[in-house]
Order: C-alpha cells, then structure tokens, then sequence
C-alpha cells in the first residue's frame, strides 16, 4: 500500500457497508478490465493483484490486435473476453467514439462481432467466455439484439443496467466504477468522487431504487495505469472484499450467482 499523503476520506463508504453488513447483504463484486492485445508488465502486475484477492479478472481483449503471445502466457487470474473487433471508432467526427454503434449497416457490424467471438476461441478455447464488451461502452440496439445469434450469453457496458436481460438470452452485466480520468489528467479521477460515487450506488441498492442482483463492476484498463491508479484500486478492492462484497465470475451457467471464496491478505 502506498505511503503517499492521502487527500481524501473512506468513511462515507465505511459507513455504508457497515449498513451492508448489519443487513446481511452480499455484494456480488466483479472486475474487467479493457484493451488487452499483448503481455506487458502491466499485465502481469494486474495479475499478481487479481491473484492477491483471488478476485478474477474479466480481460476484454480485442480480437483483431490479439497475439499468439497472449494466449500463450495469459494468467489463470484472468477470464478473456471479446472487446469488439479492431478498437477503431466508425462515428462522425462530432460524435461520441463508438465501434458498434448504428454509424454502419448492421450487417458489417455483426461481422465483425462474430469474427471476434471466432478469433478468440481460436486464441483462448474453453477459457474464453462469451461476454461481448463494445469498445468505449457504446452499443445500437439492433448489434445488441443480434448477439446472442452469434454465440454470445452476456453484453456488458457501464453504468448500472436497467433490465437483466439485454436482448432474449444475453444478460446485460456492466460496470459502475470507472477509475480512470479520461477526460483531465488520464490518471486516477477525483478519488472522493469515486468513494462518493460507489456510496450512492450501493446505497441505491440498498434502498431498492437499483438492481442489487447485478455484479457490482470495477473498470479498468492496465496499460494506462500509473502508481495513482494502482494503489487505488488496490486499497478499494481491499476494502469492499474486507466487508460485503464477494468475487465474483461470468459463467453461462448461472451468471448472476458464481460467487468465489475470498482469499485473505495479509
């Protein structure tokens, strides 16, 4: 854990999962991280965390970048799945990026999606799951509709979902925390705004006002990682396992109920 001067407080968050646990409350925690293509020594210290926790994690690998490499060396720490096709955006310049949005016939798109599921079953076997992770989060509605067509069981995206149940047969799991300043600074975003944030979230569910049977989701993306943005998540994977929160996996078989035993750390 690192010794640097902290500018921010944990007790909002604290007293919440105290709620939690007074209550009983299990809180299903899961982890994906985007944008893998080769090893790196990022990946490796994202593994050696993952295995610290024994919390996996769900590695959204684009297919068109991947190597043999890869493949070859990945930990058993992660759990592979489709990130797109190529990462490149097919938006108008003055939209939001988007790989799998409506910009193209959904012909070209589902192509490309049911290229990536074959290229990484290719690369990965039996190790890769079928959760389909669109590049910056954006997915058209009939790309979404069409995915399970093509093999696919789960689409994941961010923010917290409002239906299980994205298209027949294809659950929507997302992620709700994203670590990352992409729009300032690209390393750690405010982190009393990240603690704030994950408090109103799981107060949410608390109340009801959101789906407490969803895996509560942390994003990241190793190869953009700076010290900052380490030991942030580490201490915050740290605490949410200290208290409600259990590991949790994608499986097709009951993907919203695979929880993990949790490892201690010392």
């Amino acid at each position: 854990m690192s010794s640097r001067q902290r500018t921010y407080s944990w007790n909002s968050l604290d007293q919440e999962l105290a709620l939690w646990a007074q209550d009983g409350r299990v809180l299903p925690l899961w982890w994906r991280d985007d944008d893998a293509t080769a090893p790196s020594k990022a990946l490796t210290q994202l593994a050696n965390l993952s295995n610290t926790f024994g919390l996996p994690v769900h590695l959204a690998v684009i297919p068109k970048l991947a190597t043999n490499a890869l493949a070859d060396t990945l930990d058993t720490a992660f759990v592979p799945v489709v990130h797109g096709w190529s990462h490149d955006s097919h938006a108008p310049y003055d939209q939001k990026k988007a790989e799998f949005g409506d910009h193209r016939p959904t012909s070209v798109t589902l192509h490309e999606a049911q290229a990536g599921l074959a290229r990484l079953t290719e690369l990965f076997g039996d190790r890769l799951q079928p959760m389909f992770v669109p590049p910056w989060n954006r997915i058209g509605p009939d790309v979404t509709a069409a995915l399970g067509a093509l093999g696919y069981r789960a689409v994941s995206t961010f923010t917290p979902r409002n239906t299980q149940w994205a298209a027949p047969g294809l659950h929507q799991i997302n992620t709700h925390l994203d670590v990352i300043d992409w729009r300032g600074s690209r390393s750690l975003a405010d982190p009393q705004g990240l603690i704030d944030q994950l408090t109103r979230q799981l107060g949410d569910r608390r109340a009801g006002a959101a789906d407490a049977t969803e895996p509560y989701g942390i994003l990241t993306h190793h190869l953009v990682h700076d010290p900052a943005i380490w030991d942030f998540t580490e201490e915050l994977i740290e605490r949410l396992l200290a208290g409600p929160a259990k590991p949790w996996r994608f499986s097709t078989t009951a993907p919203n109920s695979t929880l993990l035993n949790a490892r201690t750390v010392s």
